[in-house]
């Protein structure tokens, strides 16, 4: 049984997780059950932990985008950093402290500017963002309730896991998206920010079932989950477009470069100041040697599926809705 903390909007923001209810078409719940809820709001979160008395928490909410905390560095900070207190106090104000096992979603923007490559678990963090900033006071703030009141709870630290129900601002559901509407006729061009960044990209179903394993072993500890292999939002841009039969050729330098597709002589990506972050992280990638050995897990969606999956799904909802 599954109990879902949902905020309160004036349009339905359940899309992703429709296939979940009992009747999606009345939205009755079955083996789901959600809760209005907020982790600026300590007092619902107590409620809503008294209630379900839940035997594993999964802390996966979060202001999860990096260019817009620069925007929003304030609440960022609060629902990234001291949200993750409240939800650790609300345990405690329960009496769950002995039943519960905790999962906080952590993440490989703690490594930033990297010290070391490749980023494992005993690699010095380096954040360079407002949300990097406050999930480093998550992870820690985690580590000592673990150490303070014995909690089983533990970080994840997720390198980039991405699939069709990625949010559509995050650049690899962005060239997705936006490949589907060319393939489809619906759209010309779009722009992306810096095509060198590298990351290592792995599927979210791997990942997910990582935190699971995580929170069955008898003993909490951290690990960081990421597949080992790097590549870079220019790669990700000539995959999803080799996928749909279209050849990309880059021409000019730095905010003038763009992507010609061989084919057609169409421009078809551009480069867009806007959006770079201020502080960049250029290369991450994860070893997940301690993964991989103590929870026997390994991911199975190679880089090159998840491409094809996503550009895949975005082409039938294109299709189906081309204002998607």
């Amino acid at each position: 049984q599954v109990h879902g903390i949902v905020r309160r909007s004036s349009s339905f923001n359940t899309g992703r997780i429709e296939h979940l209810y009992k009747n999606p078409q009345a939205h009755i719940e079955g083996n789901m059950k959600l809760h209005y809820g907020d982790l600026t709001d300590s007092t619902c979160l107590v409620k809503i932990i008294n209630e379900v008395k839940p035997s594993e928490i999964y802390n996966l909410g979060a202001q999860s985008h990096v260019k817009i905390s620069f925007d929003l560095a304030e609440y960022t900070a609060d629902v990234d950093g001291v949200g993750t207190l409240r939800l650790l106090d609300a345990i405690k104000t329960c009496g769950l402290i002995n039943s519960v096992k905790f999962y906080q979603a952590s993440t490989s923007e703690l490594f930033g500017k990297v010290q070391e490559i490749p980023q494992k678990e005993t690699t010095p963090f380096y954040p360079r963002s407002p949300y990097g900033a406050a999930k480093l006071y998550a992870y820690w703030i985690v580590v000592n309730f673990r150490e303070a009141y014995n909690l089983f709870a533990v970080n994840g630290i997720l390198f980039n896991h991405e699939s069709p129900r990625r949010g559509a601002n995050f650049v690899t559901r962005k060239i997705s998206r936006s490949v589907a509407k060319i393939h489809l006729g619906q759209l010309d061009c779009f722009s992306l920010g810096n095509l060198d960044a590298k990351r290592d990209w792995g599927h979210a179903r791997d990942y997910v079932e990582a935190m699971w394993l995580m929170l069955q072993t008898d003993e909490p500890e951290d690990f960081v989950i990421a597949t080992g292999e790097v590549h870079s939002v220019r790669e990700f841009v000539e995959k999803s477009f080799k996928h749909i039969g279209k050849t990309i050729v880059w021409e000019g330098k730095n905010e003038n470069e763009v992507g010609r597709c061989k084919e057609t002589g169409k421009i078809h990506v551009t480069v867009n100041h806007k959006y770079y972050r201020p502080t960049e992280v250029d290369f991450l990638q994860g070893d997940s040697s301690k993964a991989r050995q103590k929870l026997n897990w390994k991911p199975r969606v190679t880089f090159d599926e998840l491409v094809r999956e996503m550009v895949d799904a975005d082409v039938e909802l294109m299709r189906n809705n081309p204002n998607a």
